[in-house]
């Protein structure tokens, strides 16, 4: 059996899980066995139908007295007691913070191996999984055998694209409550603070304009925040831009920032470090304005225009207002 860990906003999967379900059930297919998943939380038993759309076989509720917010070792100890009740032989779970965080002490638990952020999975003769990995924030492509009677793994962000199975399901909703101990909880999540971004996140704009240190100053994002709003779309930031206070932290793409998959991603006056690629990877189309053709931006670009921001993107944004 194969089991997808599924992280939800109130009964809603996230996509990254969804990205992850995916490479579940391709899992599920080869090895001829069946695809489950687990949710914790109230709303977790809400996610059936949803997941019946993905080819989920059985929803696990996890939900315990305890477990009203997230508690990362109380998790790990409850994913690994449910997959050692059903007898799971691979764990899924989403390369975010969060899914590493509660695979890791999943693992303890279980005392399985752990490989994360991989790319591509093939089982081979002996039942060993062939993966390849991201490795030093993706700037190297690991290739390893991963083997043992459970494995726990992670599919990084943007890697498998969410597609539903051929044949929707209809999910069995199964209430599963772990036996947890004072120490499993204490660390826990004590209360939520709203943050104070406005507009589209970035994990979620189809349209990101980015800026580097480029553009020259704070007030200077006017003009990208200006393509943004025509665009339908939000402002980023690559790092050096973010040390310099020009925008804040929320904004910054990169390896220690947001992770962005929309279907372009302009990137204006950013040079184009291995950092600031690891975030934008997920980028269907990328588009980059820079006065350096030797810009490491440039030559991964599927687009690019060679001159100043400040004269391209005014023309851009009069432009798209005369077609409005």
């Amino acid at each position: 059996m194969i089991l997808a860990l599924v992280e939800h906003e109130r009964g809603l999967p996230a996509e990254a899980s969804l990205e992850a379900l995916t490479l579940a059930r391709e899992l599920a297919s080869v090895e001829g066995t069946d695809l489950d998943a687990a949710a914790f939380g109230g709303d977790g038993s809400a996610l059936a139908d949803e997941l019946g759309t993905y080819g989920v076989d059985t929803l696990h509720h996890v939900d315990h007295d305890d477990l009203d917010g997230y508690a990362p070792e109380a998790w790990g100890e409850s994913l690994g007691q449910l997959v050692e009740e059903i007898d799971a032989g691979t764990v899924v779970v989403p390369s975010t913070d969060r899914g590493h965080e509660v695979a890791a002490h999943a693992g303890v638990t279980l005392d399985a191996p752990m490989a994360t952020n991989c790319v591509a999975v093939e089982v081979d003769d002996a039942g060993a999984y062939e993966l390849e990995r991201h490795r030093w924030g993706g700037s190297l492509l690991e290739h390893a055998r991963l083997t043992g009677d459970r494995k726990v793994i992670s599919a990084a962000e943007h890697e498998f694209p969410v597609t539903p199975a051929d044949e929707a399901t209809a999910p069995t909703v199964t209430e599963f409550t772990p036996s947890l101990e004072a120490d499993h909880l204490r660390v826990r999540v004590d209360r939520v603070e709203a943050s104070d971004e406005e507009g589209i996140p970035l994990g979620e704009a189809r349209v990101v304009v980015g800026g580097g240190r480029g553009v020259g100053g704070a007030e200077e994002y006017d003009q990208l925040e200006e393509l943004a709003d025509l665009l339908g779309g939000t402002v980023g930031a690559s790092r050096a831009a973010i040390n310099d206070g020009w925008r804040p932290h929320d904004d910054q793409i990169g390896q220690t920032g947001a992770k962005i998959s929309p279907d372009i991603y302009i990137a204006c006056g950013i040079s184009g470090a291995v950092q600031h690629m690891v975030g934008c990877k997920g980028a269907e189309t990328i588009l980059a304005i820079n006065t350096d053709p030797e810009a490491a931006i440039i030559q991964k670009a599927d687009w690019a225009v060679v001159g100043d921001l400040h004269e391209v993107v005014p023309e851009l944004n009069d432009a798209l207002r005369d077609s409005a």
